[in-house]
């Protein structure tokens, strides 16, 4: 049997842009052999809330993602500010006391303390953007800080390297998804499962000309940074507490 030329999976293929097109990818490196078979049986449902500006970027994690769960499970909303009158279903799901933020804010308990607390189904908020573009969409809209805040306190560093991180710790949204379900499913498995079509990416890509990208935090500690540094008293006030490992 013939293969076809290109892959056209329903989320992978909405997920390529070039020059503002969607288009398929090329069957060579097509990323359904590292999909799931069947999405992943889960209890936790997922919320992304993406930045419209993560919509029309090349190579995002949140299409991958939400090709290994059930659509129920894994729910995207995009855009900056969230009304509880645009919004009643997310507004509900915000009050609800089984549901989590995974927000780093100074109020944020440790998501595995907080997965052995016995409770129902649970739902977990993440937003999907640049720190900047999250920190935005959290204090901007008061319907995000009614969920219990947690974060992932892990060691890991991130495996998307073809996307520069702000600091070694930095997680894109699809390894955080994995490891916020891993921990409250009680299954690593999970994160495997989640973080293959990840791995196959950024094979694939470094394979046909990316390079590795370091997080700024280690080009800055390493004097690898080649850019000017900003002006902006605020935005260079940043960059010295990624070299004095500051939590920002």
């Amino acid at each position: 049997m013939m293969l076809p030329d290109s892959c056209s999976h329903p989320l992978i293929f909405k997920s390529d842009y070039i020059f503002g097109k969607s288009q398929s990818r090329p069957q060579k490196v097509c990323l359904c052999p590292f999909l799931p078979v069947h999405p992943l049986k889960v209890s936790t449902c997922l919320y992304i809330i993406q930045h419209p500006a993560e919509e029309s970027r090349v190579l995002r994690t949140v299409p991958l993602l939400a090709a290994c769960l059930p659509q129920e499970k894994c729910k995207v909303l995009i855009g900056r500010r969230f009304s509880e009158d645009r919004y009643p279903e997310l507004a509900a799901v915000c009050r609800n006391s089984n549901t989590l933020i995974l927000y780093p804010g100074a109020e944020a308990a440790n998501l595995e303390e907080t997965a052995l607390q016995p409770s129902g189904p649970s739902v977990i908020i993440i937003i999907d953007g640049t720190w900047s573009q999250a920190k935005d969409i959290f204090y901007k809209n008061s319907l995000f800080r009614l969920p219990k805040q947690v974060q992932l306190e892990t060691n890991i560093s991130s495996q998307y390297v073809i996307r520069t991180q702000p600091t070694n710790r930095c997680l894109s949204t699809l390894e955080c998804a994995a490891t916020a379900l891993a921990i409250m499913e009680k299954n690593d498995a999970i994160q495997e499962t989640i973080l293959r079509p990840l791995q196959a990416l950024c094979s694939f890509q470094l394979q046909h000309g990316a390079q590795i990208h370091h997080s700024k935090e280690h080009l800055l500690k390493n004097g690898l940074y080649d850019k000017p540094m900003p002006k902006n008293k605020r935005k260079l006030r940043r960059m010295e507490l990624l070299v004095n490992n500051v939590k920002i």
